[in-house]
């Protein structure tokens, strides 16, 4: 029997969430507010009644809690004209209440892969706030216009009633959209869904070329899924991307960029999303030498998406490898306060200047407190937040959003380890992603377990290809430690069959 067999993954994704400042549980009596809400408000005047557009959603199999739905009409002169309507959220969690001092505390939701932390209680997330199928909502539609080269016009923001006619899953839409998947059975039983989906995959892919046009940088994630039955950890995927989600993801940064244009010409402070110039350039021209491209030696944008497009069209087997590297080496993202009439600061990665997060309340406190500053500016009122809250909350949620990440990464550590248990001894392919005062840490090919290289790795860069063996491992605290192979060591990366 395995020594970890027992073990309670719950507890240690608990132990994590306080270890990283975040509250876990939601009191009584808040569970006491959410049970005094009243579900009717949704049907007070003052909305425009969309209900009869055919809305449909987009997202994981497992997701309830519904941020935003899609619906697109053809115009004239090839235009076409797109809806996004985001939850209002705010209308079920009043500011101050303590529902919404829990989620200003967390500021996100944490995906841990043992367990789901929501940012509101479920009622809220997965039920009254969620665009649910079938059900009448409340929410804010964006408006905006694609163009046939792919730019926008930005359009109006309102507020609204919308019905979702239909949830539908990445994996089948997109499976469908690549021509190698079934016909979706929801498009057979909505007439009309199929042409509809159609359309927003015509208009989505006019935004990608624009963007990959303007330098947009396209990377794939190697984030792993941990893989959970019965409480046991049975394996780790990587989520793969199709054309689904390049629809959502189009979708969501134009109607990003539609709100922050909305609230600049509003003359109001505003959070503003932002990547900065990368903090490791240098080290992006280092990997890019070694693959045979030069890059500048200041950073461009355009440079670095046209050497993506170029490894990614030669090696598409290891181009999530690369992805991975050039993400850290980028750096993350961050929250900042954008004075009115100031210049925004802009998204290196995705090659836009205008940028916020505002399509995700249910999971993100940004999202929220945009939505309230977008609702007093319909409602001809002032900012609801002074400059010095903004402020506070630029930098809270930017340190919530590291700190969720490294609970999440903490537990795929511990998932990781528990998945490996019994193969200590054993030789992998693997690729270096990281390089630190720390040590060296490498990914493996698979499964894709990612770990510290324990002696040896002083000479290995970021992006090198290199055999190590498990030597040792600990899921309590989420190390998998390793050690560089002799040339000729026996590989076992791929082990199909073998029982854990």
């Amino acid at each position: 029997m395995s020594p970890f067999r027992d073990i309670d993954l719950h507890a240690i994704a608990h132990q994590a969430m306080e270890r990283y400042g975040f509250r876990y549980q939601f009191s009584k009596n808040m569970m006491r507010e959410v049970d005094r809400l009243d579900p009717k408000k949704m049907l007070r005047s003052g909305r425009v009644d969309l209900r009869g557009l055919l809305w449909s959603s987009i997202d994981n199999v497992d997701s309830l809690d519904l941020d935003q739905l899609e619906y697109a009409e053809r115009g004239a002169d090839q235009e076409i004209l797109i809806k996004i309507a985001i939850a209002d959220v705010d209308v079920f969690v009043p500011r101050g209440f303590e529902i919404d001092r829990h989620a200003e505390h967390n500021a996100t939701s944490v995906y841990t892969g043992i367990e789901t932390f929501p940012m509101l209680p479920l009622r809220l997330s997965t039920d009254l706030t969620s665009l649910r199928a079938g059900e009448d909502r409340p929410a804010i539609v964006i408006e905006f216009v694609v163009l046939k080269n792919g730019d926008v016009r930005r359009g109006k923001i309102y507020l609204a009633l919308v019905h979702n006619r239909a949830k539908l899953v990445y994996e089948e839409v997109g499976a469908w959209l690549d021509g190698h998947g079934p016909f979706p059975q929801a498009f057979t039983d909505i007439p009309g869904l199929e042409e509809q989906v159609r359309l927003q995959d015509e208009a989505a892919s006019r935004l990608k070329n624009f963007r990959m046009e303007k330098g947009a940088l396209e990377l794939e994630s190697l984030e792993a899924k941990t893989v959970m039955k019965d409480d046991m950890v049975v394996g780790l995927v990587l989520p793969s991307e199709d054309r689904a989600h390049h629809v959502i993801e189009n979708f969501m940064i134009a109607a990003n960029g539609t709100v922050m244009e909305f609230l600049e010409k509003a003359h109001v402070p505003v959070i503003q999303r932002i990547v900065r110039v990368p903090k490791n350039w240098p080290g992006i021209v280092d990997v890019a030498a070694d693959l045979g491209t030069r890059l500048p030696a200041e950073a461009d944008v355009k440079a670095l998406s046209k050497f993506l497009l170029k490894r990614k069209s030669a090696d598409s087997v290891h181009f999530p490898d690369l992805s991975l590297t050039i993400v850290k080496l980028l750096g993350p993202g961050e929250y900042m306060m954008l004075e009115p009439g100031k210049a925004p600061v802009g998204h290196f990665g995705l090659a836009v200047s205008d940028y916020t997060h505002s399509t995700a309340p249910n999971r993100r406190y940004v999202d929220l407190i945009i939505q309230r500053i977008l609702k007093a500016v319909l409602d001809r009122k002032a900012c609801p937040y002074s400059r010095k809250e903004l402020i506070e909350h630029a930098a809270w949620c930017t340190d919530r959003d590291k700190m969720s990440k490294k609970v999440e990464r903490f537990m795929q550590k511990v998932a990781a380890a528990v998945l490996m248990r019994g193969r200590i001894g054993e030789v992998f392919d693997g690729i270096i992603t990281g390089s630190s005062d720390k040590g060296i840490y490498v990914r493996l090919v698979e499964p894709p377990v990612e770990g510290r290289i324990m002696g040896g790795g002083e000479r290995l860069s970021v992006g090198q290809n290199v055999r190590v063996k498990l030597t040792d491992l600990d899921p309590y605290q989420g190390h998998i430690d390793f050690e560089r192979a002799r040339e000729g060591g026996n590989v076992k990366s791929s082990l199909k069959g073998r029982r854990r």
